[in-house]
């Protein structure tokens, strides 16, 4: 069965119910062919105490996208899909607004996938710049 982009967006988002992308707020807003992006607010739900966006929260952001995008992209049924690993270089501040996570797929392997993950503020300036690797798991 083939979904139109509109319908695969409104899964992601529908599957985000009761979990903690639900508690960050996290919307997914776009998909492409190798691609999906979500976008997070910026507040003081996800922030250090300092008063500027939380890395812990900048990197569930890029799991959440990136996984999301390993199960849209592989078009399987009865599989799940785990990060495993994850690594993170945060190189600017944000306090507020929105910070968008576009995850673009390097490798899509049956069983692991890679991706690049750049997460931007709305002026698309670079905020962090992620790597993920997933694993799939047949259930």
């Amino acid at each position: 069965m083939n979904l139109s982009k509109d319908e695969i967006l409104k899964k992601c988002n529908l599957m985000c119910k009761n979990t903690l992308m639900e508690t960050l707020d996290i919307e997914f807003i776009d998909i492409s062919e190798d691609t999906v992006t979500a976008r997070m607010p910026v507040n003081s739900r996800v922030h250090q105490p300092d008063g500027v966006l939380h890395g812990g929260a900048s990197v569930a952001l890029a799991e959440s996208v990136g996984s999301a995008g390993a199960f849209i992209f592989l078009s399987e049924k009865d599989i799940a899909i785990r990060g495993i690993e994850i690594a993170a270089n945060h190189v600017k501040s944000i306090k507020d607004g929105y910070v968008y996570a576009k995850a673009k797929i390097l490798h899509k392997g049956r069983t692991t996938q890679l991706w690049h993950i750049a997460i931007e503020n709305e002026a698309e300036e670079l905020i962090s710049m992620i790597k993920l690797t997933t694993l799939t798991l047949r259930i």
